[in-house]
């Protein structure tokens, strides 16, 4: 009985841990837009900066701060980017384990259930060949 629960207790597992990729998917997908958000300002302060009107040259030193913040929290994003592709590489890694593991177990439960009517079927042969002997 411990066996067959082995299975459903892991597919469970797989399940969690198929739900903990998504979590982290949509954490990467948000890591993303918030980087091409990052770099649209960086272009557009970039063409303000570089601009020959002299509203902009006056505030150059505003926008090359704000293209230094910018910077700085392009480099940080990208960290957490690939900080999130190898955390969802290692949670793939172990779904993928757990599912394995299951499956094996699947097939494990199944050679016990058809071991138990082979042996089953056995067992009715030898006790209708025991009645059959006493009756004859």
């Amino acid at each position: 009985m411990a066996d067959v629960d082995r299975s459903k207790k892991l597919k469970r597992l797989v399940g969690v841990q198929r739900h903990m990729e998504k979590m982290i998917e949509n954490e990467l997908s948000v890591i993303v837009r918030q980087r091409e958000e990052v770099n649209a300002a960086m272009e557009l302060t970039a063409d303000v900066m570089t601009s020959l009107d002299p509203v902009h040259r006056g505030l150059s030193r505003h926008y090359l701060g704000r293209f230094s913040r910018l910077a700085t929290e392009e480099k940080q994003l990208m960290a957490a980017r690939r900080a999130q592709e190898t955390r969802l590489a290692k949670e793939r890694s172990k779904g993928d384990r757990l599912d394995e593991r299951r499956k094996e177990a699947l097939e494990q439960e199944q050679r016990v259930r058809d071991d138990d009517a082979v042996i089953n079927l056995i067992e009715m042969m030898i006790t209708l060949k025991d009645a059959s002997f006493q009756q004859g």
